[in-house]
């Protein structure tokens, strides 16, 4: 029973620190927590850094701040379905999937990959199919490049810390310096693109969904089989992401456009 003790008190802790993100901020520093829960500060930022490197706390660009992390979007589906993100979502991939008939996604980084949280998809036999859950490599994607056109240059750095990057096809970018010229492009444009760089003969475009501090913290992405590219169709992908991220960015987090 004695050594069952701490794992059992480690455990409240980490419960204890949960609850206080349920409150009215959306973010406290170590001090704060450290106070609230009546914790040692040395303990309190153990805690923290562990639940950081776990995925369940993030920090924001100070690493003072910490919130709540993505590792808890991938515990439950239901939360995922009854969050107010993916409601939202869901209401409007609707009225996409209505007009356009093409598989929308919305994600959120998580570490250096990206992790899909929901989707509405395609009624065609041909079609992109990134199950809720599935990751990918933020550069190789277009909703993966408009979060990282958000990160500064160490934020970049740290989850890049090689030149060589990852690639999943023959299209995708390869090298660190080709990563930070397509992000200069990026932001520049307002959107991202992925063509074939994920799946050969799939071009996609994805947009960023803003807090209420104009931060990425999701992002919107359709994406279309070059059999069925037009330029019609390719301008109506845009101005369905355009309002997809603004409608988000203001429903969910108060962004003003």
């Amino acid at each position: 029973m004695s050594q069952q003790t701490p794992k059992v008190k480690s455990a409240d802790r980490v419960l204890d620190i949960f609850e206080l993100f349920t409150g009215e901020k959306e973010s406290y520093n170590l001090t704060e927590i450290s106070k609230g829960l009546n914790m040692p500060p040395s303990s309190t930022y153990l805690i923290l850094q562990n639940m950081l490197n776990r995925g369940y706390l993030e920090t924001d660009r100070s690493g003072k701040q910490f919130r709540m992390g993505y590792k808890l979007f991938t515990i439950r589906s239901g939360y995922m379905r009854s969050s107010s993100l993916t409601g939202e979502f869901n209401m409007i991939a609707e009225k996409i999937i209505d007009d356009l008939n093409e598989t929308i996604s919305l994600a959120i980084k998580a570490g250096s990959e990206l992790l899909y949280i929901g989707e509405k998809v395609s009624k065609h036999a041909l079609r992109f199919n990134p199950n809720v859950g599935t990751t990918l490599p933020l550069h190789a994607t277009a909703a993966g490049k408009v979060l990282l056109a958000d990160l500064s240059m160490e934020e970049l750095r740290a989850l890049y810390p090689t030149e060589e990057l990852e690639r999943v096809t023959d299209k995708t970018i390869s090298t660190f310096s080709d990563l930070l010229k397509e992000l200069n492009k990026v932001r520049t444009q307002g959107f991202g693109y992925n063509m074939g760089e994920t799946v050969d003969g799939v071009h996609c475009v994805g947009g960023a969904v803003l807090d209420s501090d104009g931060r990425a913290v999701a992002s919107v992405s359709i994406s279309i089989p070059v059999v069925r590219i037009t330029g019609e169709v390719w301008g109506n992908v845009h101005d369905w992401i355009k309002r997809a991220c603004e409608e988000l960015s203001n429903k969910v987090y108060g962004h003003q456009n």
